[in-house]
């Protein structure tokens, strides 16, 4: 499978995936941003930002944001999601062949993972840990069931993802597993001195 010609096909369609209308896109949002352990990130980089509706919600938690994809059109209409906000940087890259040369406090992976084979997927894995800040949170969230492009599972992804960092939270349900680590992780409730 040639992974840039099945999206920029994919694209020529508005919102192939349908995240502006689907309640699930929007419940898996809300589930990001309110699993996200600090109210504010000073550098995040969100990698498949796709159309840029999740990205538009992150940078208003973020000083900084990053969003990556590797479709010409997708980032055409994440400039549209989110041109009105000076805090977002958009930029066409293939994962992990091109990677950002900074480091990052949130790290988000929506979707992504599993279009890579097995042996991509662990260099993945060791460049995000590379490019997490010490006290960065690693986000992954993927769509637990097999389909024809997928040349990885999310459980694949996220095992790579995690190795080497410890879980600072996991949500699963009948169709999608959310993970984060972390070399650190703090408890929100640590963190406002609750205890």
């Amino acid at each position: 499978m040639n992974t840039r010609a099945y999206f920029e096909q994919i694209y020529q369609q508005p919102d192939p995936f349908q995240y502006r209308n689907r309640w699930y896109e929007a419940r898996k949002r809300a589930l990001t941003l309110a699993c996200l352990p600090r109210p504010r990130y000073g550098n995040a980089w969100e990698l498949g930002c796709s159309n840029g509706v999740l990205s538009a919600e992150l940078a208003t938690r973020c000083d900084a944001l990053l969003a990556t994809d590797l479709s010409e059109a997708a980032l055409a209409d994440a400039a549209r999601s989110t041109g009105h906000l000076g805090n977002v940087r958009l930029e066409q890259a293939r994962h992990p062949e091109q990677w950002p040369g900074e480091r990052f406090d949130l790290i988000v992976v929506s979707e992504v993972g599993y279009y890579l084979a097995p042996q991509d997927v662990v260099a993945m894995a060791a460049k995000l840990r590379g490019s997490l800040a010490d006290d960065g949170l690693l986000l992954a969230c993927h769509w637990v069931h097999p389909f024809d492009e997928a040349l990885s599972s999310a459980q694949q992804v996220h095992r790579a993802f995690g190795r080497g960092l410890d879980e600072a939270f996991c949500y699963q349900d009948a169709d999608l597993l959310m993970q984060a680590w972390s070399r650190e992780p703090t408890s929100v409730a640590r963190w406002e001195g609750l205890r």
